[in-house]
């Protein structure tokens, strides 16, 4: 990889102003200042340091965040904050959210930089398993445990079955769908004369919402946490 190529994808700048520091003699490889930014590097090998300090490569990064209630899930928004808005010092490796939740749903959402770590959770010939918390309305009944279990008609089709599991609290549920529709548990509930007050994903496949994470806050992923999403 070049040096200016490798540097601007750090966060160190744009391939301008990387030029710049090099020019200044800022950047030094394997301990010796380097001026070029046509320099070719072994970005996994070579030691990189920029006013001392060593400039570690970052090829793919995860993360679970915890989604607050006012933010969309997407890079950008002329009107509304964003999920990678509170990811802070990755927006240069072009990070985005894995799938979405809307606006007013809350909880775990994954944001990485990986187009195929992300096709492997939201492709839905994969049916990886999301398990949401919802407070509704009205209380659930049998019937609708089994209308879940068998499918719900919404105008864009029959759903594929659902698992609505209810609480002691008669109006608050757990529903695990298997596929990612636009709206999907709030259309489901809206088809079974119901209404999603409150909306919050805890779990994709294994991998639980981490419960000492505050709101807007997240971590990366663990080995194990890979495990839990059914990925290694």
């Amino acid at each position: 990889m070049r040096l200016d190529k490798f540097l601007a994808n750090m966060g160190l700048g744009t391939r301008t102003e990387v030029k710049t520091l090099l020019k200044k003699g800022k950047v030094t490889v394997n301990y010796k200042v380097e001026k070029s930014p046509k320099k070719n590097i072994d970005e996994e090998a070579d030691k990189i340091y920029f006013d001392d300090k060593l400039i570690e490569y970052i090829d793919k990064v995860y993360f679970m965040l915890n989604k607050p209630k006012g933010y969309v899930s997407a890079t950008v928004d002329d009107q509304h904050s964003t999920v990678i808005d509170l990811i802070n010092g990755y927006e240069h490796l072009n990070i985005f959210p894995v799938g979405r939740l809307d606006k007013d749903t809350e909880g775990l959402l994954l944001i990485t930089n990986d187009g195929d770590f992300n096709h492997q959770l939201m492709n839905p010939s994969k049916h990886v398993p999301k398990t949401y918390e919802v407070i509704s309305k009205n209380s659930i009944t049998k019937n609708d445990i089994e209308s879940f279990k068998t499918g719900i008609e919404l105008h864009d089709g029959l759903t594929q079955p659902a698992f609505l599991e209810v609480t002691d609290d008669e109006f608050k549920s757990f529903v695990t769908i298997y596929e990612g529709r636009y709206h999907q548990v709030k259309r489901m509930f809206h088809a079974i004369n119901n209404e999603v007050l409150a909306l919050k994903r805890i779990k994709i496949g294994d991998l639980v919402l981490d419960g000492q994470l505050a709101s807007g806050d997240y971590h990366q992923l663990t080995p194990q946490d890979f495990e839990l999403l059914g990925l290694k």
